[in-house]
């Protein structure tokens, strides 16, 4: 029972905040205190960053912004990164509010735009931001859940257009995954949107445990309580005041130390394994196989399941393993739900999946998918048709689906809590190369462990696999440092879009706002106070160098360039003689007798082979020596020139490999050198020119002598001071270096991508031009590529298909680059205009070079084919054969191909073109593409 003073806060509370108040009578639970101050800040008229874990129910007071604004019959836009959140978002907020006050925009579809709350993607929002749309009238509030996006590479910056570019009246709701730097997230906040109230909840509403499954058995990953299972218990504070160091010291402990047993035994074994065969009996009795130490996937859904551990998200970073792994567990016979539960799963995919046209069933392997659901397993990948994944999310959320196998991109924001996390792996393909994941990730990833409201605890379970480190995982479930990074950077399109409603100017000391320039000066801030201190460090070198009979300082810099000319001439002489040495060694041949300077091989010898030249190394003789030993000498033998003093005749048939025969030849080269001594003749090679015959360096040393200071008693401690001044002030200059680097560098990006723009006329001073107002309206990665096609009528006398065709090589992307380097084209007119367009891409490229940008990645052929015979009206199971794409990436990049086609037609105006792309939209818009349209 509270407390009479909890009970007049409570009071006092709800008395200056009657929005929170309502509010909170629409649920049957308490909020949280977190939630609480930031609706509070959010009624006060302030705007709110809140940080919390994944499943704290942060999104609450992104609802609480819906409420405001239907209270006070403003409007209120409510953005999601991805469009299946979005989709999630709107029927949740449906379900509350009715259809008639919610809408919904993602490129695809536009539901109810009008209404007072309005579901979208992101870059909906931006694109209605430059476009100055009427819808933005009235506007409130936004909401901008997962703003910690705008870290992503390829589409981060969208987030921070938006929050710079939102009238000041909207009060922005911006909702993040738990960042360490989320302070300094805040305080740009506060620089760009005005008074911001951060608002960071740190304690997980569930604990979540860590284990570690090592074949069939479950092993706690820490030997006493997990971190993670400390609700909301403070971090140790470190003794040593590393903090990284403390950690390691702390997991030292923290680590099951049977885990540690088991890894150390597991190393051992393997490593005597591969350093040499063992007989059976050799072997320890208790020696665990490979087999032993990972499990079977089938194996850990039975042990998770015998444990009350499900259900639970599997995750497999491959889309292929996760689609094995549900064949692995139909395989094994493994049925996880009740007749009951079947039932209403086969219920709920026959009504989800009703509109899917009938001779695309077996192409979308649906009944492999609806039979694997009844058994309470599913994949959840990006390869999968959407309308699948929608199926697999909400059979899930409902407790009906008990193990989902899925990719990282299921911890992308959709709502699907789970009792247990399993990770078969931590490390994962990133495009480029294999990975370890972050620890920002682990905790994103094991975040979905443990329903709020149901879960009394989270379970997080890491594989074993082989070569193993607990400490190492031990350390991803510990760390709490993963800072939010900008990756914002301007593009041809924001360009253009921000200097048609601003001017360049104005346009420059806005994109000065962005995230990534206030990272980039807070960083400065640092390197100018360093900058201080060492000014004021060199101040007082000054006063420890001065001497009474003149400037110390002017005749520390003449040592320091005596010094300087001294070891370059040093640095020149050992280039001169390498360079002599490898031009008397390339001058060797077959039988010439050798002195070998230097190495293990010094001494007469009888060159073999002189050897081919190597860029790298320099020529590489093969030479006999006296001990009768036949080697292969390099450069580093040869530390000064070589020359023959005599020549021996080699036997026409001697072999190297004989010892014999080596052994008569060594004999004879003993016998014949014995006669030149230990040294042999004088070499006839040139010493290189000494310091004594450099007149520059012979007047500066005179220059020294002469000068006043040279006399004086305290000269060396006086030249000790003048060298650590010299050694601070190099430092000093290397920093304001970093500092001038740092300082403007968007802007200085921004004035070089307009310097493209000027040179292809697309802007003219503070305008745009005809060209500049098409690129405006092309949001694509190689939009300029694009606005270039346009404008030298590429695309006008293409038909249907030839234009899909051709459009596809500027959405498409290969996700390996194991794909086809010459994929197949359509004959005709489509590869003329790609060759064209090849042309366009190249000549910007260079430009791009010359100006020092580099925004443009290459175009991809891949899908051209594909979208040419959908286009044509070829049939799914066609396309898909064809080209051996997933369902679910065909219908993502044919989407992706409407998006840019449509943004095609409304840039070529009034004509010919226009009603071409309108078809081609028409065309490929068919079939599961047109399939449920409020699906991604």
């Amino acid at each position: 029972m509270s407390s009479p003073s909890e009970k007049y806060a409570a009071f006092r509370s709800d008395q200056e905040h009657p929005a929170v108040k309502d509010f909170r009578a629409l649920y049957d639970f308490e909020l949280d205190e977190f939630q609480l101050r930031a609706c509070a800040a959010l009624e006060d008229g302030h705007q709110v960053l809140v940080a919390a874990p994944t499943g704290s129910g942060k999104t609450l007071v992104g609802e609480f912004a819906v409420h405001l604004a239907l209270e006070r019959g403003q409007k209120c836009f409510y953005t999601t990164p991805i469009k299946a959140l979005s989709n999630q978002k709107y029927s949740n907020l449906v379900s509350r509010y009715g259809p008639d006050k919610v809408g919904l925009l993602t490129g695809d579809n536009s539901v109810n735009s009008e209404a007072p709350i309005v579901v979208m993607t992101t870059e909906v929002l931006r694109n209605m931001l430059y476009a100055g749309s009427s819808t933005l009238l009235g506007l409130s509030y936004v909401v901008m859940d997962e703003v910690h996006y705008l870290a992503d590479r390829a589409r981060g910056a969208v987030w921070e257009e938006v929050l710079i570019h939102l009238p000041d009246s909207v009060s922005v709701v911006s909702l993040s995954a738990t960042v360490s730097n989320a302070e300094e997230f805040g305080d740009w906040l506060e620089t760009v949107r005005g008074n911001t109230v951060v608002v960071l909840e740190e304690k997980r509403p569930v604990p979540l445990f860590q284990h570690v499954m090592v074949g069939k058995r479950l092993h706690d990953l820490f030997a006493g309580e997990a971190p993670t299972a400390r609700v909301g218990a403070p971090a140790k504070p470190s003794k040593s005041g590393n903090p990284a160091k403390a950690a390691q010291a702390d997991l030292k402990d923290l680590v099951n130390p049977q885990l540690v047993r088991i890894a150390r035994d597991d190393n051992r074994i393997f490593r005597d394994d591969s350093r040499k065969p063992r007989r059976r009996r050799d072997l320890p009795r208790n020696r665990p196989s490979k087999t032993h130490f990972t499990p079977f996937r089938s194996d850990v859904v039975e042990e998770l399941d015998a444990g009350a551990l499900l259900p639970a998200i599997y995750f497999i970073f491959s889309r292929k393993g996760c689609e094995d792994a549900v064949v692995q567990c139909l395989r094994s016979g493994l049925r996880l739900t009740k007749p009951s539960e079947r039932d209403e799963i086969k219920r709920v995919v026959a009504e989800r999946t009703a509109d899917l046209p009938d001779e695309d069933l077996g192409v979308l392997g649906y009944h492999d998918f609806a039979e694997a659901l009844s058994r309470g397993i599913a994949a959840h990948h990006a390869g999968m048709l959407a309308a699948f994944k929608e199926v697999v999310e909400e059979l899930f959320a409902r407790g009906l689906i008990k193990v989902v196998f899925a990719t990282e991109t299921l911890a992308l924001g959709i709502n699907m809590p789970a009792r247990t996390v399993v990770l078969e792996k931590l490390s994962k393909w990133n495009g480029e190369a294999h990975v370890d994941i972050t620890p920002g990730e682990y905790t994103q990833l094991t975040g979905r462990a443990g329903r709020r409201g149901i879960d009394v605890e989270g379970h997080a379970v890491v594989l074993w696999q082989p070569g193993f480190d607990p400490r190492a995982v031990a350390g991803l479930a510990s760390t709490r440092t993963y800072p939010l990074r900008s990756s914002f950077a301007p593009s041809y399109n924001m360009a253009v879009n921000l200097v048609r409603q601003v001017g360049r100017t104005r346009a420059r000391d806005m994109l000065e706002l962005s995230f990534a320039q206030f990272q980039s000066d807070q960083a400065v801030v640092g390197l100018a106070r360093q900058v201080q201190r060492n000014t004021e460090a060199l101040e007082g070198y000054k006063e420890s160098i001065e001497c009474h009979l003149g400037d110390f300082l002017e005749y520390a810099a003449l040592r320091r360039r005596i010094s300087d000319r001294e070891a370059s001439g040093s640095k020149r002489r050992k280039l001169d003689r390498r360079v002599e040495a490898q031009e008397s060694i390339e001058k060797l041949k077959t039988g010439d007798i050798i002195r070998i300077p230097a190495g293990r091989s010094a001494g007469w010898a009888l060159v073999l082979d002189p050897g081919m030249r190597s860029e790298r190394e320099g020529p590489r003789p093969t030479v006999l020596t006296l001990d009768r030993t036949v080697r292969k000498l390099s450069m580093v033998d040869f530390p000064t020139p070589v020359e023959a003093i005599g020549t021996l005749r080699i036997p026409r048939k001697f072999n190297p490999r004989n010892p014999q025969q080596r052994r008569e030849l060594a004999q004879v080269l003993r016998n014949r050198t014995d006669l030149l001594g230990e040294d042999g003749p004088p070499s006839r090679h040139r010493d290189v020119i000494s310091h004594a015959d450099d007149p520059e360096l012979q007047e500066m040393r005179a220059q020294l002598r002469a000068h006043p200071c040279h006399g004086c008693s305290d000269r060396e401690d006086h030249a000790r001071w003048a060298e650590r001044y010299f050694r601070l002030d190099r430092e000093n200059r290397d920093v304001q270096r970093k500092i001038e680097q740092r300082t403007n560098t968007i802007a200085r990006q921004f004035d070089r991508v307009c310097q493209v723009l000027d040179a292809l006329h697309y802007l003219d001073g503070d305008k745009t031009t005809e060209a500049g107002d098409r690129l405006a309206r092309i949001y694509t990665e190689l939009d300029l590529v694009a606005a270039e096609c346009l404008r030298q009528g590429i695309f006008d006398d293409l038909t249907v298909p030839e234009l899909a065709s051709c459009l596809a090589a500027l959405v498409y992307e290969s996700r390996s680059k194991d794909e086809p380097t010459s994929p197949r084209l359509p004959r005709g007119d489509v590869r003329d205009a790609i060759e064209r367009m090849g042309s366009i891409w190249r000549e910007l490229s260079a430009l791009e070079r010359d100006m020092r940008v580099d925004f443009l990645r290459s175009m991809d052929l891949n899908f051209c084919w594909p979208a040419f015979r959908w286009a044509s009206g070829a049939s799914l199971a066609e396309v898909l054969y064809e080209s051996d794409l997933a369902a679910g990436d065909f219908v993502r990049w044919v989407k992706q191909l409407i998006d840019l086609t449509e943004q095609i037609a409304d840039a070529a105006g009034a004509t010919p073109l226009r009603a071409t792309a309108r078809a081609v939209v028409d065309q490929i818009r068919r079939g599961v593409i047109s399939y449920a349209s409020m699906v991604d």
